[in-house]
């Protein structure tokens, strides 16, 4: 039997939390995306969540080498229309949740199965309901 080649099958996406943790080499969240890169997933960062995850202690040389391996997917005016529409049918504020709104939509818009990092369940679950899988780090 020939053995399938593995391309792109579904989409891992982190928040910011999944970020931060990446870049602090948590060993479950490495462990997490390891796994996802070995069943052929792609992994996704919105570029707002570099902004997020980012402070004054940041490793520089650990940022540029974490992100050179993730596809970080902008934000532009369609995302941002989105996001708004996204925020009026959840009943949510812009001023708290913008930034969740933004990374929600970028998640929606990736091929399926989608699966997020995240710190949010609850507030992921609001803005992607049933149509991403969330997995708490």
């Amino acid at each position: 039997m020939a053995r399938r080649k593995l391309s792109h099958e579904g989409t891992l996406v982190l928040d910011s939390e999944g970020l931060s943790k990446l870049l602090s080499d948590d060993e479950s969240a490495v462990a997490l995306i390891a796994e996802a890169r070995r069943r052929g997933m792609e992994v996704v960062i919105c570029a707002l969540t570099v902004i997020e995850a980012v402070h004054a202690r940041t490793d520089k040389s650990r940022l540029g080498w974490v992100l050179s391996g993730l596809r970080v997917v902008a934000v532009g005016e369609e995302e941002a229309k989105a996001a708004s529409a996204l925020l009026m049918e959840t009943g949510l504020h812009g001023h708290k949740y913008a930034i969740d709104a933004a990374v929600a939509v970028i998640a929606l818009r990736q091929q399926r199965p989608v699966v997020m990092l995240t710190s949010d369940v609850d507030d992921m679950t609001k803005l992607c309901g049933d149509r991403v899988r969330l997995v708490a780090v």
